[in-house]
C-alpha cells in the first residue's frame, strides 16, 4: 500500500548540505492511482453521461428527464457549499470517491420507472454525491501531480496539465461506450423499417434551432422504445455505476493531503460555506473565472439535452442520438489527451482560442441550419467540432484551477463545480419551456463574456507573476 513505501528527492538545504524530502508513495504508485480514478470514472460515467444525453428524450412525459437533471445541479450546488471539505476530512479522498459512486448507482436504478415521486430524491441524492466525488477526484488528482512534479523536477503546471489531460481521455471515452450501448439496443428495428425518420419539409423546418418544447406537434417525432429495451439499457448502466465502486474500494490507495490546517475543514457548519464564498470574494481569479465556469455548464447541457433532442432525435430518431455522441465522445477523448501534453509548450491560451473559434462557429451555424436527413454526415461533424472544444474547456478550466489555486484547493473546486452546476440547471431548467435559438444566444453570450474574462485573468496572473520575479531579483541583489 502507499503508507508503506515511501520516495524520496534530494534536496539541497540553506547550508550545502543534501536534504532528503520524502513523499508517502512512488511515481509507479502515483501514476498508478491515476489510471484506477481514470477507469473507474469512465465506467461510472459510462452510465450517467450517456443517461443523461436520453433524458431530455427517453422521459420526456411530464418534464421528469430534463427536471430531474436540473432538480440533481441544484442539489449539486446546495451540496457545494456544504459537504466536499467535510467528507473529505472526514472520509479521505479515497472513501469519498466510493461512497459518492453510490449515490450514482441510486439515481441509475431509479431510471427503471422514471416517474417525478423517484427522480426527485434519486436526483437530490446524486447531487449530493456529485458535488463530493468531484472535489475528492480533484483534490486527490492535484496532490498527486504536486508530489510528481517534486519526484520528477518537471513544473508543477506540466505535469497537472498531464494528470488532468489523461484522467479526461479516459472520461470523455464513456461517451463512446454508454452511447454505444443504448444506440445498439434501441436501433434493432424491422428489417423493413428505415434507420431515420420520414419527415415531411414542414415537419424538418420545426427541428433545430426552430424547435419549440411547448408545441406538442414537436414531441411526436421522440419517440420513445419499447419498456422492454429501456430495462435493458438501464440494467447495464447501473452494472457499470456498481464496477465503478468496486474498482475504487480495491485499487485506490488512500492519500493524506499536504495541508497543516486541514483539520479545520471536518466540521460541519456554516464555516464551510463562509470559506467556499470566501475564497471566492477574496480571489480575483475565481471572480473573474466564474462566468467561464458557468459556461462549461451551460455548453455540456446544451449538447447533451438540446442538440440530441432538437437536432437529432427531432429530424433522425432518438436511436440516432447514440451513434452521433460516440462521435463526439471519441474526438473529446482524443483531444483531452492530445491538448494536455502540448499545452506545456503552447501555454493555455491558444487553446481557449481555438475553443472560442470551434464552440463560437459551431453555435452560429446551427442557428441558421435546418437539420436534413439526408446529410446526416453534418450531425457528426457539429458533434465533432463540439466535443474538440468542449476537450479544451473541460481540461484547461481543470488543470488552469489547479494551477492557481494549489493551496486552496478543495475550496476553488468546490466553486467550480459550484458555477458549472448553476450552468447545468439553466440548461436544463429552462429545456422544456424555451425556444433552441433563445438557447443558442444566450449560450454564445456566456461564451464570448466567459472568454474575455478569462484572457483578464491571464493578463493579471502573468503581471503577477513577473512582478513577483522582479522583487525577487531586487531582493538578492
Amino acid at each position: 500500500m502507499a503508507g508503506t513505501s515511501d520516495a524520496m528527492e534530494m534536496k539541497q538545504n540553506g547550508h550545502g548540505s543534501p536534504e532528503i524530502e520524502t513523499f508517502p508513495m512512488t511515481k509507479f504508485q502515483m501514476l498508478k492511482n491515476l489510471l484506477v480514478i481514470s477507469f473507474a470514472f469512465c465506467f461510472l460515467f459510462t452510465a450517467f453521461q450517456s443517461l443523461s444525453n436520453l433524458q431530455s428524450t427517453l422521459n420526456k412525459e411530464e418534464g421528469v428527464g430534463t427536471g430531474g437533471l436540473a432538480i440533481l445541479y441544484a442539489s449539486l450546488v446546495v451540496s457545494c457549499m456544504f459537504t466536499p471539505s467535510v467528507a473529505i476530512a472526514k472520509l479521505g479522498c479515497k472513501w469519498t470517491i466510493a461512497l459518492s459512486m453510490c449515490c450514482y448507482v441510486v439515481y441509475m436504478a431509479a431510471n427503471f420507472y422514471a416517474v417525478w415521486a423517484l427522480m426527485v430524491p434519486a436526483s437530490i441524492i446524486i447531487g449530493f454525491g456529485a458535488a463530493t466525488l468531484w472535489s475528492a477526484k480533484c483534490t486527490y488528482l492535484t496532490q498527486m501531480a504536486v508530489w510528481y512534479s517534486k519526484l520528477t523536477g518537471a513544473t508543477q503546471d506540466d505535469i497537472v496539465n498531464r494528470f488532468f489531460g489523461f484522467f479526461f481521455m479516459f472520461f470523455q471515452t464513456s461517451q463512446i461506450w454508454g452511447n454505444l450501448i443504448s444506440s445498439e439496443i434501441f436501433s434493432q428495428r424491422p428489417e423493413n423499417e428505415s434507420l431515420y425518420l420520414d419527415l415531411s419539409k414542414s415537419e424538418l423546418e420545426s427541428c433545430g434551432a426552430n424547435f419549440d418544447p411547448t408545441i406538442e406537434e414537436n414531441k411526436t417525432t421522440l419517440q420513445k422504445p419499447e419498456l422492454e429495451k429501456v430495462y435493458t439499457v438501464c440494467g447495464i448502466y447501473t452494472g457499470c455505476a456498481v464496477v465503478a465502486v468496486i474498482i475504487i474500494v480495491v485499487l485506490l490507495d488512500k492519500i493524506k493531503l499536504d495541508k497543516d490546517n486541514h483539520d479545520q475543514y471536518g466540521k460541519f457548519s456554516f464555516d464551510t460555506l463562509i470559506a467556499t464564498f470566501s475564497h471566492w470574494w477574496r480571489s480575483p481569479y475565481q471572480k473573474l473565472l466564474m462566468v467561464l465556469t458557468f459556461y462549461s455548464g451551460v455548453e455540456q447541457g446544451f449538447v447533451g439535452g438540446d442538440y440530441t433532442k432538437s437536432y437529432i432525435g427531432c429530424a433522425l430518431g432518438i436511436w440516432n442520438i447514440g451513434y452521433i455522441m460516440i462521435c463526439y465522445g471519441v474526438v473529446d477523448a482524443a483531444c483531452s489527451f492530445l491538448f494536455g501534453r502540448l499545452v506545456q509548450f503552447v501555454g493555455h491560451i491558444p487553446f481557449f482560442i481555438l475553443a472560442f473559434l470551434l464552440h463560437g462557429g459551431v453555435q452560429i451555424t446551427l442557428m441558421l441550419w435546418v437539420p436534413d436527413p439526408d446529410r446526416v454526415y453534418l450531425f457528426y461533424i457539429f458533434a465533432a467540432l463540439w466535443g474538440m472544444g468542449d476537450a479544451v474547456i473541460q481540461t484547461q478550466i481543470n488543470a488552469y484551477y489547479g494551477y492557481l489555486f494549489t493551496d486552496h484547493s478543495e475550496a476553488a473546486f468546490s466553486n467550480y463545480r459550484l458555477w458549472e452546476s448553476l450552468g447545468f440547471i439553466l440548461a436544463f431548467g429552462y429545456g422544456n419551456f424555451v425556444r433552441t435559438d433563445i438557447k443558442l444566444y444566450l449560450t454564445f453570450t456566456v461564451l464570448v463574456v466567459g472568454m474575455y474574462l478569462y484572457g483578464v485573468t491571464e493578463y493579471l496572473e502573468r503581471r503577477a507573476r513577473r512582478s513577483a520575479a522582479n522583487i525577487s531579483e531586487k531582493t538578492k541583489l
